[in-house]
């Protein structure tokens, strides 16, 4: 399901108090303290379609990390912006918001039916299939088991699936910073998984319709589906991502997806990121600032 053309994507100018966006309105930082940072997107997502963030900087010091989600609730509406993506912003309903943690983020549907028939795990709106919270040794061991057995299948499915949707893989994973040797090292990115809570680490958020008006959200790490994180999103309405640069994540950057093949651009692009030999390098061609930027980042 590939129902939308390539386009740029941006944050939106409404955000939290304590975030900067940069000139082009991809990259958001959070200048001081650790709340805060809420941010969304320009435009609401359509169905299938990615919205994809890099760990640009992190923040020692802080407990807890980014998070990222839907909200049905457009940011011009909004009275004030939120200090919290959690609680404040999914207590007004309508939204639907996940805590990336430095392992446990893979959602188990049998683990999540017992919570649901305890009555726990509910949100405005939908299911709440994962809290994000850290699981025990033994969980965490099984899971690095099962990594490591599973095939490696990056260099051979172009595309990621999740279910009638299909996803470029050659963004969701994090590349070198440009270089002399880049096209060798990405080689060695797609290999090793970064932490979910890393520097150069890759979190995508997207909906899957389900039929009758409703959908599944799902957030994507480093190349990954983890899993249906909230079900029975209300999908009638126009959905926007949410993007918390919360406590330890400092800065993140928007990673523009090409759905189709390579634009004459973007081909040009990753020609001069190839032969320059330092990324500040860039900054010395004789280019518009917005080419400049353009050239520095994917």
């Amino acid at each position: 399901m590939e129902p939308f053309s390539d386009h740029f994507m941006e944050f939106h100018p409404i955000h939290g108090t304590n975030v900067r966006l940069d000139h082009s309105g991809t990259q958001a930082t959070r200048v001081e303290s650790f709340a805060n940072g809420l941010c969304f997107s320009k435009y609401p997502l359509q169905p299938g379609e990615i919205f994809l963030i890099e760990i640009e900087d992190k923040e020692l010091g802080w407990c807890g990390h980014l998070r990222m989600g839907l909200t049905a609730r457009d940011p011009k509406a909004l009275e004030e912006v939120p200090e919290y993506s959690i609680p404040d912003l999914t207590d007004l309903g309508d939204s639907w918001v996940f805590a990336i943690t430095r392992n446990h983020n893979k959602i188990i549907e049998d683990a999540v039916d017992v919570g649901q028939e305890a009555g726990d795990g509910e949100l405005a709106g939908g299911h709440r299939l994962g809290q994000g919270e850290a699981e025990d040794a033994a969980g965490v061991e099984a899971r690095g088991n099962d990594r490591n057995n599973r095939p490696k299948t990056f260099f051979t499915d172009t595309h990621l699936h999740i279910e009638n949707v299909r996803i470029p893989r050659d963004k969701l994973v994090g590349r070198s910073r440009p270089g002399r040797f880049s096209h060798i090292l990405d080689d060695l990115y797609k290999t090793n998984v970064l932490p979910p809570t890393a520097r150069r680490s890759r979190i995508g958020v997207l909906y899957v319709p389900k039929g009758r008006g409703l959908a599944d959200m799902h957030m994507v790490i480093n190349g990954e589906d983890m899993g249906a994180s909230a079900k029975g999103i209300p999908a009638a309405e126009p959905l926007y991502a949410v993007v918390d640069v919360f406590a330890a994540t400092k800065c993140v950057r928007i990673v523009q997806v090409e759905y189709g093949f390579s634009s004459l651009q973007t081909l040009c692009r990753k020609a001069i990121q190839k032969h320059v030999v330092h990324r500040m390098a860039i900054d010395w061609l004789e280019l518009p600032e917005a080419l400049k930027h353009y050239c520095k980042y994917e």
